[in-house]
């Protein structure tokens, strides 16, 4: 006997309502954060600034929608998908999801040494990793529930996985806008590091759809993505927008090459799923 599990996402007429929502739920935090750092220490505001706490946005503005459109008993199964590690059927996908964002990084210090260019002494913060891995497990979390636990699923419906992933791509690097504008970024290291978070963003749905569809999978992913981008480079690992888009890229290009634009996913459709792989078991 076929079973579907267990998916709760926006209907398509809400959609917009939840990145307006998400938008909104920021605003506070935008404003206030500068404030705030004013009375903390610098170091601990240099690469997260105190708006970075918009993170909770999307899981809010999520269980907002899903506790009007559904009840509270859909926002609570709607939180239940951030742990829903058994979605992962086949464990090599917890290779890609840990080691696929340092082994880019690790990649980028490769390339930064071929080419000749200052790259001074990285270091690998041992204890820090942990620390920092929980951190932004828990921020990845608050995002993931939202973004893919809610958002993703009308996305994919009317589009392919390819094109939600450019789609919501651009939609997660513009409300990244204001924080970076605070943390003094140049406009030049922002664009680059923002399509290289488009690229990434169809990564983490090649994540979603591979290991049908586990939020908890690109949660482990997120994490990791932040560990290389944020903790690594405070401990002297060289970071290049414009070489981190560049790997990205040619990623997704191979692993739209191998899986498909159509799903990023070797798996089948359900008739009433187009656009999303089917999560059926036998």
């Amino acid at each position: 006997m076929k079973r579907h599990l267990l998916s709760i996402s926006a209907k398509s007429g809400s959609l917009h309502i939840f990145f307006l929502l998400v938008f909104l739920f920021s605003i506070p935090f935008w404003v206030a954060g500068p404030v705030a750092e004013r009375f903390l220490p610098e170091e601990l505001t240099a690469n997260l600034p105190v708006s970075s706490l918009m993170v909770c946005a999307p899981i809010s503005a999520a269980v907002v929608l899903v506790r009007k459109e559904k009840g509270p008993g859909a926002a609570k199964e709607l939180l239940k998908r951030a742990l829903d590690y058994k979605r992962i059927k086949k464990k090599a996908w917890y290779l890609p999801v840990f080691f696929l964002m340092p082994a880019m990084m690790i990649l980028q210090l490769g390339l930064m040494k071929l080419m000749r260019m200052p790259v001074g002494n990285p270091q690998v913060p041992d204890l820090m990793i942990p620390l920092s891995f929980a951190v932004f497990f828990i921020a990845a979390l608050c995002e993931e529930v939202g973004w893919l636990g809610y958002a993703i699923g009308p996305l994919q419906h009317k589009w392919n996985a390819l094109a939600a992933g450019i789609i919501l791509g651009i939609v997660w690097t513009l409300w990244h806008l204001i924080p970076f504008t605070q943390m003094g970024r140049a406009p030049t290291w922002i664009v680059w590091h923002g399509l290289g978070m488009v690229m990434a963003r169809i990564l983490y749905i090649w994540i979603y759809n591979g290991t049908e569809r586990s939020v908890f999978a690109v949660i482990l992913f997120h994490a990791m993505h932040n560990v290389s981008t944020v903790l690594l480079p405070s401990y002297g690992w060289p970071y290049s927008p414009l070489l981190s888009l560049l790997i990205l890229a040619g990623t997704v290009a191979i692993v739209t090459f191998l899986w498909g634009p159509k799903t990023l996913a070797s798996y089948r459709f359900a008739p009433s799923e187009k656009g999303v792989p089917s999560t059926t078991t036998g």
